[in-house]
């Protein structure tokens, strides 16, 4: 990446200050971008959900794994628990959603409590592993919440072979002009359910796979007790990329906590954070570290720079960083301060092999959160920071009372937000296809054909907070 005109900026900058200059270009095609990373997680997309209790469940690793990216399990989940969400994921097919499965004697009030776990908004309804029907929020509304799913289910089924071509199967969905299908397999039994747009997806994503062709999935350990051991466990457990991860990443505990993890030998990456500077990037590569998370108090639920006043603009943090790491010839994620499809476009230019996103995708069907409804109707789950009162209570559930009561009058984060669905992007996959065509789209105006490329000949220039104002889509007339 170079400036427009190579004019050093004066200040530091976040994503908001800079804008990217079209250069002449050769790729002919969107899909003709390679975003897969460079940094050894497997990513084939530049996203990474950030180990947050209200966004990184299970749900949202098959999900965002399946289209290419990588959920991080938070530390604060119990090891037996990472250790069967770590199985479950692996187990998840490559095509095909995970179903939402009911009874025939299940009532209509179950089917309402689960079928918004997933985007694809439908229950199916099974006898012996064998689809019998299928219900939506439709066959449910205006229904006696006591009635069994049996007497209101559709029972026109359109079934589809478990390894069937996704192209061929959209083809069948466009003949029969329905939105979703059951999945079988040889026997009759379910095996997943497969959604018109999904079939679609599995044509224009590759899925983030491990050695064996299982989803990838990463887990996050603190730099308390025994690091070593719940390292060892996480990474018995079989994840993909180990993170060590504190908000203050470049201090003793952190570096001795590396260089633990670093002495079991791991075949996989190791990502260590948070930091904003050269400094720390040299030394948590020294420790060990194979990629360095980047940010401070960028976050949607951090308050850490209105606390502390400590932190660093989001751009020129990952620049410096990613400028550094190059040298040691490791990698930074930048982690935080995202919130349209441009960021993240502007933090790859910036140097970043994988973006962490956060808040962002807290409001999907996918995050582990109860679906809520506010006052005039709007559809919402709740979010909140890691380093949060409530987080922390959840963190030290284990603690005294005494002790738990003295840290809880410390807090940098936001204890509960209101993180609303977008009736048009309701599920973490219409977000990640809204970034990714935007990512790509940013990668043919640099003349870049890969991630690599794209740092390298994206040309950026700094523009006024009016400059970034003009960019702005109108929904209205002025």
């Amino acid at each position: 990446m170079r400036f427009l005109d190579d004019v050093k900026p004066p200040y530091d900058l976040t994503y908001d200050d800079v804008f990217m200059v079209p250069s002449r270009s050769a790729v002919g095609s969107r899909q003709g971008v390679d975003l897969a990373s460079p940094d050894g997680t497997g990513t084939t997309i530049p996203l990474v959900v950030a180990n947050m209790t209200a966004i990184a469940g299970r749900r949202m690793a098959e999900t965002v794994a399946r289209r290419g990216g990588l959920v991080v399990i938070p530390q604060d989940i119990p090891i037996d628990v990472v250790t069967e969400v770590v199985s479950w994921v692996k187990a998840r097919h490559l095509v095909l959603d995970t179903p939402i499965t009911l009874a025939p004697t299940a009532t209509v009030a179950d089917a309402l409590s689960l079928l918004f776990k997933r985007a694809h908004g439908a229950g199916v309804v099974v006898e012996d592993g064998r689809p019998l029907g299928i219900v939506t929020e439709h066959d449910l509304t205006g229904v006696d919440r006591f009635t069994q799913v049996s007497e209101v289910m559709s029972r026109d089924l359109l079934l589809l072979d478990a390894d069937i071509d996704p192209r061929e199967a959209f083809n069948r969905f466009e003949d029969a002009n329905r939105k979703l299908a059951p999945a079988i397999g040889a026997d009759g039994r379910l095996v997943g359910i497969l959604t018109r747009k999904a079939a679609l997806r599995a044509t224009l994503y590759e899925p983030a796979v491990d050695k064996n062709g299982k989803l990838r999935i990463a887990a996050a350990v603190g730099i308390n007790g025994d690091v070593a051991g719940k390292a060892k466990q996480l990474l018995d457990a079989g994840v993909d990329t180990l993170v060590v991860d504190t908000a203050h990443g470049h201090q003793e505990s952190m570096l001795s906590a590396v260089r633990a993890v670093r002495g079991l030998d791991p075949q996989v990456p190791i990502v260590a954070g948070n930091i904003v500077a050269a400094d720390g990037v040299r030394d948590l590569i020294e420790a060990g570290a194979d990629i360095i998370k980047v940010g401070v108090g960028p976050g949607a639920m951090c308050t850490t720079r209105m606390m502390t006043g400590v932190g660093r603009p989001q751009f020129s943090a990952v620049m410096e960083c990613a400028a550094e790491a190059k040298k040691h010839g490791k990698h930074v994620w930048a982690d935080g301060g995202v919130r349209h499809p441009r960021d993240v476009a502007m933090a790859l230019a910036a140097g970043a092999s994988n973006v962490m996103i956060g808040s962002w995708f807290a409001g999907t069907y996918e995050s582990p959160g109860d679906l809520q409804q506010s006052a005039d109707g709007r559809l919402y789950k709740e979010s909140f920071g890691m380093a949060s009162a409530r987080a922390v209570r959840n963190r030290t559930s284990e603690e005294s009372a005494y002790d738990r009561a003295r840290k809880a009058l410390f807090e940098e984060g936001i204890s509960t937000s209101r993180m609303f669905l977008d009736p048009a992007r309701p599920g973490v996959e219409d977000l990640i296809d809204s970034i990714i065509a935007g990512v790509r789209s940013s990668c043919t105006y640099a003349g870049a054909a890969s991630l690599a490329e794209f740092e390298e000949k994206a040309v950026v220039g700094i523009q006024s907070a009016a400059g970034y104002a003009e960019g702005k889509p109108l929904h209205a007339s002025w």
